[in-house]
């Protein structure tokens, strides 16, 4: 479980990069890339290290307001999970 004050922040090897051919977010990191749907995109946007998974839900509760806060609480944790078992996303605080 990740704690609501912990700040996500990308991971040195990771960048996250608007494809104009696409028109998607890609998050690239040494010889591989993951195509983001708008809302993966909006959560990694944020993993600068100066918001807290708490602020993230927030903003995207604000962004989607016709889904349940738990819901987005739910999967964006999972999402955050998956990336740092990938060594994507590291966390402070």
């Amino acid at each position: 479980m990740i704690a609501d004050d912990a700040r996500p922040r990308l991971a040195a090897k990771a960048r996250i990069r608007f494809d104009r051919k696409t028109e998607r977010y890609l998050l690239l990191y040494p010889e591989r890339g993951l195509e983001l749907n708008p809302t993966a995109a909006d959560i990694v946007r944020l993993c600068t290290g100066e918001h807290t998974v708490r602020e993230i839900a927030e903003r995207l509760a604000e962004k989607y307001p016709g889904q349940p806060r738990p819901a987005i609480e739910q999967q964006m944790t999972e999402f955050l999970s998956v990336l740092a078992e990938r060594g994507l996303v590291g966390y402070e605080g």
